[in-house]
């Protein structure tokens, strides 16, 4: 069986480590590297985090590079900080070594020379903000017809964003961290003709991380993934935390557990509502994860995550 080609863009959050854990454990995917984009983390720890992830599930040969890209509106430093305890977690630090290469070239060049150089069009896998992939665009035009898609969390259609008035004053309360981090460079891939398909708000918050997952999960802490999955959410059931990035990339696993729909869209790129992903009659169409089958996801991580 051909496997598919995918190239993995994740800025560093908790729920990025775990997205990354997932995407490992699917043996139809062949995973071309890892790119860091530096959003919602510090990001030497990141790359730290998630080069020993990689080592630890034993994909020492998959490489992580570092974007350098810079985004408009900062994570806050509290959502942030997440990436050193991450890269602190026991589990993690077993080994004096990190196996797992650490290019030198930029995360966007990167994204560059393995799109040029693939056999076949890539899937982008993208967990955080499109500045990377805006960026790689720009460099090389001609990339854009070896992508086959990408798949990305973010954006926040008909329920409002999580960029909260009270961290961000000023702004209306529409826009997703994702897209508010660089609306500029989301704008930029929405003029692509690339498919999107976008895991946005609308369907994250139906799917939230609860206390009896993470249970779940101790049950099976022998196992070494599931441990380090319940650990890392483990830091985060004091806030309300959603599936997110691990619910988008479940997608290239089980396609047939969701429902997706078509919606024209544009992305506000200034003003009280920048990093809105609005919908207008006319706009750029983008198929959205509408409905998914939530008892199916929970058990297909747990089952993912038992080895």
């Amino acid at each position: 069986m051909t496997k598919q080609l995918v190239l993995m863009d994740h800025d560093g959050g908790v729920d990025d480590y775990l997205a990354t854990m997932l995407l490992l454990t699917m043996d139809h995917i062949e995973l071309l590297g890892v790119v860091v984009t530096p959003a919602d983390c510090y990001v030497q720890p990141a790359l730290s985090a998630t080069r020993k992830i990689i080592d630890l599930m034993g994909f020492s040969h998959i490489p992580v590079a570092e974007s350098t890209v810079r985004g408009i509106n900062p994570f806050p430093r509290l959502y942030r900080r997440d990436s050193f305890i991450v890269d602190h977690l026991p589990i993690l630090n077993q080994n004096d070594t990190i196996h797992t290469l650490l290019l030198e070239e930029t995360g966007q060049d990167f994204m560059v020379r393995v799109l040029r150089e693939a056999p076949a069009p890539v899937t982008l896998m993208v967990t955080g903000p499109l500045a990377t992939v805006a960026i790689a665009l720009d460099k090389a035009p001609d990339i854009e017809a070896k992508i086959a898609k990408i798949v990305w969390m973010g954006g926040a259609l008909n329920v409002p964003g999580n960029v909260e008035k009270s961290l961000e004053p000023g702004q209306d309360g529409s826009a997703e961290w994702n897209v508010y981090w660089d609306a500029v460079s989301a704008a930029r891939v929405w003029q692509s003709q690339i498919k999107i398909i976008m895991c946005p708000l609308d369907l994250t918050n139906n799917v939230p991380v609860t206390s009896d997952l993470v249970y779940k999960m101790g049950k099976q802490r022998h196992y070494p993934i599931s441990d380090l999955a319940g650990q890392c959410y483990a830091l985060v059931t004091p806030q309300d935390h959603y599936a997110w990035d691990v619910l988008a990339t479940a997608y290239l696993g089980h396609p047939e557990f969701y429902q997706l729909r078509e919606w024209e869209t544009e992305i506000i790129t200034t003003g009280i509502s920048q990093g809105r992903t609005k919908v207008v009659p006319g706009g750029r169409k983008i198929l959205a994860m509408n409905t998914v089958d939530k008892e199916a996801f929970y058990a297909y991580i747990l089952l993912q995550w038992a080895r």
